[in-house]
């Protein structure tokens, strides 16, 4: 079975103003304000755009055959203790693998692009932890492999993949503790083994786009209460090299159910969101990078926090037959937007297809992967991993 997140897709009516939102189409089942300052404010640009200046002449001439090299290592640039780089934003993806090839199908993007990724993005789902399936297996094997020179975002989904519907969990269980024992138990020493282990920590995600998921999983209060209840048990079971990181859709049409399904700033430590260019996938316009990024991320830093770390934890572009460089032109813009996005600590790049046609959003052709490549060269998204 293959490691992709299943579809989901908008559930509420596109808002007037919201070109770029998903239609509304039937989904596939498959507060403590705390707020954390952010650290080393000045000493962290200051540094940035020496570190910028200097790393720019160094790679002038693009990157070499076995990709960039990274920023001065520790410093002022090292990650923070939540993996916040100060000096700039990670660069990560999501690669379609199967069951065991996860390691191969990393390091043949990564050969691509010219660089090893700061991240890759795994999505797993909450069938039993045992036996050969690796779908409910937090930090599988491979990607225990593939972390020890990367980090892992792992989404954690309250389904059960191929599950009966009486298999599925429901919030209002997991909030209730039904699955402690022999799920979410399980997974927090797996993930306390690791750390204690390797030194490391991981992103972890419960139900990404929440948003999307009630009413089928329960109502946002439950939603809140089974978020809180997981993270709560990780920590009364040491489980503490977990950032928790939530993660929206990101239309705007949702704005109510993102601050009625918010857990609160004690329980997140990044908040992600999930925009795309779909174009003719949604039979949308052709919209920039900058339109896809900019409203959701001003309505986070307004109304959900305006110091917590972001993370676009997907973002791609379809591809435009009538202009076969438009979608290479799209991610040139990458570094410049992202660099105006306060906050944005990390950037995922989707490399997959969703469902229907004209919706591959994987990157088509030779131009797009240069575009890209040269993107992930800059020295903005080339931060010491310690």
């Amino acid at each position: 079975m293959r490691f992709i997140r299943p579809f989901r897709r908008d559930s509420g009516a596109p808002a007037p103003d919201a070109r770029h939102r998903r239609p509304r189409v039937p989904r596939e089942r498959g507060p403590v304000s705390s707020r954390r300052r952010r650290l080393l404010l000045t000493s962290a640009t200051v540094v940035s755009a020496v570190l910028v200046a200097v790393l720019a002449l160094r790679n002038a001439s693009g990157p070499s055959e076995s990709g960039p090299e990274r920023s001065a290592t520790g410093g002022e640039c090292g990650p923070t203790d939540l993996l916040e780089p100060p000096c700039g934003a990670w660069f990560g993806a999501f690669v379609p693998h199967d069951r065991d090839d996860l390691e191969d199908r990393v390091r043949a993007y990564e050969k691509r692009v010219g660089r090893t990724l700061d991240i890759v993005y795994t999505y797993h789902d909450m069938s039993l932890p045992e036996g050969t399936r690796r779908e409910g297996q937090l930090l599988s094997p491979e990607e225990q492999r593939v972390g020890e020179d990367r980090m892992l975002l792992l989404s954690w989904e309250s389904k059960w993949w191929g599950g009966t519907k009486g298999q599925q969990p429901t919030w209002k269980e997991i909030a209730a503790g039904e699955l402690d024992e022999s799920v979410i138990d399980v997974q927090a020493r797996r993930i306390k083994d690791y750390g204690e282990r390797t030194g490391k920590k991981v992103f972890l995600s419960f139900d990404l786009e929440m948003d999307t998921r009630t009413p089928d999983n329960g109502t946002p209060a439950e939603y809140v209460k089974a978020y809180r209840h997981i993270h709560d048990r990780f920590e009364r079971l040491g489980a503490d090299n977990v950032v928790w990181t939530w993660i929206i859709t990101g239309y705007l049409n949702h704005a109510g159910l993102f601050e009625r399904m918010y857990p609160g700033d004690e329980y997140v430590d990044w908040i992600g969101y999930n925009q795309y260019n779909y174009y003719r996938c949604h039979e949308t316009d052709w919209l920039t990078f900058a339109q896809t990024q900019t409203a959701t991320h001003a309505w986070i830093r307004k109304n959900i926090s305006d110091d917590k770390p972001l993370m676009l934890s997907e973002f791609g572009t379809a591809a435009d037959p009538s202009r076969p460089g438009r979608q290479a032109e799209w991610y040139g813009q990458v570094p410049r937007v992202l660099k105006d996005l306060d906050g944005v600590k990390a950037a995922l790049q989707w490399n997959h297809r969703d469902p229907g046609p004209h919706c591959d959003l994987a990157l088509a052709d030779d131009a797009a992967w240069r575009s890209l490549r040269e993107v992930v060269a800059d020295p903005y998204l080339n931060q010491p991993l310690s």
